[in-house]
């Protein structure tokens, strides 16, 4: 693992530089000490450092068939998930890596077959049947598979079949005379049953193609094993290849997410409605900016005591960096809400029931999304909910799709992450400290019934349809690939 200076702390910057130049285990013991020293920390950070780690795995490790590779990104994620089980962002990009290498190989193989699948209907191939029909007569019949042919191989009637030249090991059984009907009219066929179009002559300068390996049944060469060690080769650097865009395409997603679900906020906010947020969330403040380039609204902003009120009270004085700036130079800050025409009112976390009567909507942030529609956010969140919900006011969630875990777990305390109790109660008063068990929940978890829309990069949705979601960005086969005593 590279030396770490002294009093010098680590972050996502510093860990993408040492992947240029530290070896591939190195940079994965790496990540998962800065994951469990909380030095890379929040939803965004650790499914980038994931994603740029999983990089450097497929272009690194030496593998030739996609088994290894699926096993090999399996093992390291378990690693990761192992280090800090309660960012959910890790095991989600890992496991959208293992859905992109199972899509590739899938298409590798339909890629492979669809040569000899599609020639059934190409034009060389119907060319080659009218010479052939022209020249011995009509096309023969499903009747040739009558009780006349019965013991005998198809292949002697019609030479190899249509699906890649390959025989049939054995002959089909006849079938029944209601299935083989067949009617000719001065020597021309009127109609053919299904079976008798799948049954076409083939050409015969078509070479038919054994099993790679083997011999042909009609005295044809096997194919050479440095030829197959070739194209094995190939195959590897073509999926390599694809797998590596795959991933700059999901670090591309991470960097576009939040202006992404910026572009629905004039959707959702109207002139002259009150909003309430809470904590200092980078996609929330984004979202209210573009709101403001057309709409005047106001935003009161829950101050999210005692964890995140520091960095709530610089956002709203228009002093919050943007993340996607910080990692060239010092940074760059958002644009102040007072700036962008917002006005703004900072409150405590006590006061937001008493203030929830005159809000139209309210927008939270998430730290992760799980699959029954239930969402994990800054402590605090829960009890804004559900004042919203007394008072009929719509909750609104802003979440990129990276967020959404395909997890269900069933004991939802797991879930919550604790932090420092000395933020509540100093540690200088021994009295208090020695008759309190003082707990400082990080996070809340807040039910799906206490939300009526979540507005991810991919538009808004109901609670209730995140499964579909869940399906199209996530392989079944995946979803516990950390947990092999749940896989089947």
């Amino acid at each position: 693992m590279p030396s770490v200076q002294t009093g010098y702390a680590p972050n996502l910057k510093v860990f993408k530089q040492s992947l240029k130049t530290a070896p591939l285990e190195s940079s994965i013991e790496y990540l998962i000490s800065l994951l469990k020293r909380r030095q890379i920390k929040n939803s965004r950070p650790c499914a980038i450092a994931t994603a740029e780690l999983l990089r450097q795995v497929v272009a690194k490790s030496r593998w030739t068939d996609v088994g290894k590779l699926i096993a090999r990104i399996q093992d390291v994620g378990q690693r990761l998930i192992e280090a800090q089980p309660r960012e959910m962002a890790v095991g989600n990009i890992v496991r959208r890596v293992l859905g992109m290498v199972r899509d590739e190989a899938n298409e590798d193989r339909t890629e492979d077959g669809s040569d000899t699948a599609s020639s059934i209907g190409s034009p060389k191939r119907q060319h080659s049947h009218t010479e052939l029909t022209s020249t011995q007569g009509p096309p023969p019949s499903s009747l040739r598979f009558s009780s006349t042919t019965e013991g005998s191989d198809l292949s002697e009637v019609n030479g190899d079949d249509v699906f890649g030249g390959r025989s049939t090991p054995s002959g089909r059984p006849p079938l029944m005379a209601s299935h083989t009907s067949y009617a000719v009219v001065n020597g021309v066929p009127v109609q053919q049953s299904m079976f008798n179009l799948l049954s076409a002559t083939p050409s015969p300068n078509a070479t038919p193609s054994g099993p790679s390996g083997t011999n042909s049944p009609h005295g044809n060469h096997p194919l050479h094993a440095t030829t197959l060690a070739e194209r094995m080769i190939i195959t590897s650097k073509d999926l390599r290849a694809e797998v590596i865009n795959g991933i700059e395409e999901i670090l591309d997603e991470l960097e576009q997410v939040d202006d992404q679900i910026a572009a629905y906020a004039q959707e959702h906010i109207h002139s002259n409605e009150i909003i309430l947020t809470h904590s200092s969330s980078v996609s929330v403040y984004k979202f209210l900016l573009k709101a403001a380039e057309k709409r005047k609204f106001t935003v009161i902003v829950a101050e999210s005591y005692p964890n995140d009120h520091e960095e709530t009270h610089l956002a709203a004085m228009g002093k919050m960096k943007d993340p996607e700036s910080e990692e060239d130079g010092e940074g760059v800050y958002l644009k102040s809400l007072q700036a962008a025409g917002i006005t703004v009112i900072l409150m405590t976390d006590a006061s937001v029931f008493a203030i929830m009567s005159r809000v139209n909507k309210v927008i939270l942030a998430t730290h992760a999304v799980i699959a029954n529609g239930g969402l994990i956010a800054a402590a605090g969140a829960r009890l804004i909910a559900k004042a919203a919900k007394v008072h009929r006011t719509p909750v609104i969630v802003v979440s990129g799709v990276y967020k959404l875990s395909p997890e269900y777990p069933f004991e939802f305390e797991s879930l919550i992450e604790y932090g420092d109790p000395g933020n509540i109660v100093g540690y200088h008063d021994g009295t208090l400290v020695d008759n309190l068990e003082v707990d400082n929940p990080v996070y809340d978890y807040v039910p799906p019934d206490l939300v009526d829309l979540y507005i991810t990069n991919l538009g808004a949705h109901a609670p209730s349809y995140l499964y579909r979601i869940v399906a199209d960005h996530y392989k079944t086969e995946d979803i516990n690939f950390h947990k092999p005593e749940l896989q089947f």
